[in-house]
């Protein structure tokens, strides 16, 4: 919070003062101001605001004088140094040159102010000079040497091509640009040449007044001793301030500070006269000659500019590189490039603040040159592998973002693809999406093989950046694409590796529906393709994430993977991969699948409905235990088993299982106190068909249930008193009973001829295991009931008087009635579950 209160309070403080400084003054009108960033100017009376074009947003400093700081100046200096300033900024209008300050608009002057627009500024040469000067703007070595050499190309222009001599060179009037850059400003005091009656270039001197205000005359620390002893002033004058400059800026202060002493600035000259130098230690060897050079009384003696540039000190290969930058317009292509070239071996050598204000300014301007970009663009990302992401994002990405949609010259691409990480660790993830994942895609669609591999080397490394819908509806697609139609094998195989590094940033569907069917298309078969599709297999397998599933490992993985493993060209390694990725795979579709069939049957035995053995059994196993421990041994007339016995008494029969057979026998000695019912009826039908069929009685002997010879059913919708009980089927005598043994009910067919089976004795066996009985009745049963009727009542009847006579089918199994059964087509089906119910 303290942070926020802070900055709000210092972006008030700094409009209050633009407010107070600036209203009514035309700049303001174009152009938006900032911050105040640094001086300049005589007396650094010219304040300079950061700020910007509003209608183009166009980088500029605003330059601002207020008139209050006069305020304390008698009128008429107030009036002379208005008007020097006047001049000064309209002579720096006038003037164009690399090395003189732009001038962007010109001045406005209001009731409070004069006000300019020049080109982005730094600072002055005073504010980054001296001791307490903050370690960010403290100059570097060589950005002194490369300055000098900028000034000397300056005032070269002025002297030789524009005629003018400055007559003001200090600290103040030197500033540097944002490139770092430096440039002549305060032409106040400038005299411009007016030529002699005889054709020589004459400057008229204007001697030093006590009357005027000192900083409304050039500084007398840096005016030359020429003009107090001989009213001489030429462009050697500035010479020796240039002199006085270069000791200030190793000294941190002139050679002697005068102010507006006159009479000790004429001494001094004198003294210069007799060569009485300070003391030079905080100079380089280097340059000490040519100083006390350009310190020498007499102006003829001091040494020329284009002499200055020669000597050692100036023979630096960063100053070299730094001044070729300068001339860099002049040069054709071919130059250029060679430059370009040799360019990476100097960037490491020179400090990071002079590659990123001094050099990468020059490189980002050869942008709008084509054919040049493949050379500049490796320098340029090389200085932003030395940067910060701050640096990155202020003065690189900018100037990168047009190029990263350019395609020709097709080496911008490789490159790109090339320092690929570096842009990916330096660029914002919102960046990247907008700027660098496009530049991807057409990187995969463009024809030059390493660029392509490059290009699919890189993509997984920032796969985490990418949507899910852009992989899928993007990426995926121009991968398959690629792999699908290119001839290089090199390309296939580095498609195939890609999408392996992918797949675990992919989910399980899109892998199944997009990825593996994929695969099958390819019809290349060389063992490096073959082991990439192998690899992608096994990563889908045996990620958890993805997964896949038995079906389609056992309808496509393995169908398609067996014949891969025959391929002409595989070591036995790869054979031994295949076979080894095949045995997992069937392994695992091998213990699925019996993982499921197990759970189903479990599944199914847990919710199968009970049969009618295994109703039978239970009702069986509970009237058992019901008459067992009753001790009159009472029948009762609703178990459903009476009249039949089993094959043991009721002491010793134990409990019935579900899944055993049972045997029923029918008990004829019982029959006549059996209530009808109708699975006797039925089951007696049958065995009186049985019995006539094959002529010949049963021989087991009898076993006596413990319940009696009341067989009816405990199921209330059963008509027990309508059917009869089922009697013993006796043919031959009434002595042998018939002993019919069933272990369900599914084998009995009340209407047909019964199923036989011969025992080891002789018997009558039905052992069945499903409930799959079907009550039939056939279309004439309603035309014939009564005659049905009357002979189960005849049954009943007889077998309530003659237990041993024989008891007749439901249906009569003659041959009319059995060929009516037959011709019978409207059958009325009962299912089994139907039965089920029914007996539930």
């Amino acid at each position: 919070m303290d942070v926020i209160n802070k900055f709000y309070s210092s972006a008030v403080q700094t409009v209050s003062q633009l407010s107070g400084v600036l209203p009514g003054n035309n700049v303001t009108r174009e152009y938006e101001v900032s911050e105040q960033i640094c001086t300049a100017g005589v007396g650094l009376m010219w304040k300079v605001y950061n700020g910007h074009k509003k209608s183009t947003k166009q980088e500029v400093s605003v330059f601002v004088f207020e008139k209050k700081c006069l305020e304390r100046w008698s009128k008429d200096d107030r009036e002379t140094m208005l008007e020097t300033l006047r001049r000064g900024v309209q002579q720096l209008t006038k003037i164009r040159h690399p090395h003189v300050l732009t001038v962007q608009h010109p001045l406005e002057e209001s009731r409070d102010s004069l006000a300019f627009a020049t080109e982005p500024v730094f600072a002055s040469l005073a504010n980054v000079v001296g001791d307490s000067v903050r370690s960010d703007k403290k100059l570097y070595d060589v950005e002194i040497r490369h300055g000098l050499l900028q000034l000397f190309d300056g005032l070269q222009f002025l002297h030789n091509d524009a005629k003018i001599v400055h007559r003001n060179i200090s600290a103040e009037t030197i500033v540097i640009n944002k490139n770092r850059s430096w440039k002549l400003f305060g032409f106040d005091f400038c005299i411009a040449n007016q030529p002699s009656t005889n054709g020589t270039a004459h400057w008229p001197c204007r001697e030093h007044s006590t009357n005027l205000h000192v900083l409304a005359q050039p500084s007398l620390e840096y005016t030359a001793p020429e003009l107090a002893l001989n009213s001489v002033n030429t462009p050697d004058s500035d010479l020796f301030s240039l002199g006085v400059l270069i000791f200030t800026i190793y000294a941190g202060k002139p050679l002697k500070m005068f102010g507006s002493d006159y009479s000790g600035f004429r001494r001094y000259a004198n003294e210069l006269n007799q060569r009485k130098y300070p003391a030079m230690n905080t100079i380089p060897n280097e340059l000490t000659e040519s100083l006390k050079a350009l310190l020498h009384p007499s102006a003829s003696l001091r040494p020329r500019l284009h002499e200055l540039k020669q000597i050692a000190y100036f023979q630096d290969v960063g100053v070299k590189t730094l001044s070729y930058l300068d001339s860099l317009y002049q040069w054709d292509n071919l130059q250029k490039s060679k430059f370009y070239k040799g360019l990476p071996q100097i960037i490491p050598t020179l400090p990071h603040r002079v590659n990123l204000h001094s050099i990468l300014p020059y490189l980002i301007k050869e942008f709008v040159n084509s054919p040049m970009i493949p050379f500049v663009l490796p320098n340029v990302l090389l200085i932003a592998e030395m940067s910060s992401q701050r640096e990155y994002c202020d003065h690189i990405l900018p100037h990168l973002k047009p190029i990263f949609k350019l395609t020709d010259p097709i080496q911008i691409l490789l490159i790109f693809m090339q320092k690929m990480d570096l842009l990916l660790k330096l660029t914002p993830a919102e960046e990247v999406k907008q700027s660098v994942l496009p530049l991807l895609y057409r990187s995969l669609e463009c024809d030059m093989p390493q660029i392509q591999e490059l290009c699919l080397g890189v993509l997984p490394t920032f796969s985490t950046l990418i949507d899910y819908n852009a992989m899928k509806n993007a990426v995926i697609p121009r991968i398959k694409k690629l792999c699908l139609h290119s001839n290089n094998v090199s390309v296939k195989v580095n498609c195939l590796i890609s999408i392996g590094k992918l797949l675990e940033n992919l989910d399980k569907w899109l892998v199944l529906d997009e990825i593996l069917p994929f695969l099958q298309h390819i019809q290349s078969r060389e063992p490096a393709i073959v082991m990439a599709i192998i690899g992608i297999y096994k990563i889908a397998m045996t990620n958890t994430k993805l997964g896949i599933t038995k079906d389609v490992m056992a309808h496509k993985c393995i169908p398609f993977l067996v014949p891969l493993s025959v391929e002409n060209g595989l070591t036995i390694a790869q054979f031994n991969t295949i076979i080894a990725l095949i045995k997992e795979m069937l392994a695992r579709v091998e213990q699925e699948q019996r993982e499921k069939l197990q759970q189903l049957s479990t599944i199914q035995r847990d919710n199968k409905p009970k049969d009618a053995s295994e109703i039978l059994a239970n009702e069986l196993e509970n009237n058992t235990q019901t008459k067992t421990a009753s001790n009159n041994g009472n029948k009762s007339d609703d178990d459903m088993f009476s009249g039949f016995s089993v094959g043991q008494t009721a002491a010793t029969l134990a409990p019935v299982k579900s899944k055993e057979q049972l045997k029923i026998t029918h008990n004829a000695a019982n029959e006549a106190t059996t209530k009808p019912d109708m699975f006797s009826s039925l089951m007696q039908s049958n065995l009186s068909g049985l019995a006539n069929n094959q002529g010949t009685p049963a021989t087991n002997p009898q076993l006596s249930l413990p319940f009696g010879n009341n067989w009816h059913s405990a199921n209330p919708l059963v008509m027990n008193h309508i059917l009869a009980t089922p009697q013993a089927n006796n043919t031959n005598s009434s002595n042998n009973n018939s002993n019919n043994n069933f272990s369900s009910l599914d084998d009995l067919d009340p209407f047909g001829a019964a199923k036989q089976t011969n025992n080891a004795n002789g018997a009558n066996m039905y052992t069945l295991q499903q409930p799959t009985v079907n009550y039939i009745y056939p279309t004439g049963y309603n035309a014939v009931n009564n005659s049905m009727n009357n002979s189960i009542r005849h049954q009943n009847m007889g077998a309530t008087a003659t237990p041993t006579a024989a008891a007749l089918p439901l249906l009569p199994q003659t041959q009319q009635q059995q060929q009516a059964q037959t011709d019978g087509k409207n059958l009325n089906m009962l299912s089994q579950q139907d039965i089920i119910n029914f007996l539930n």
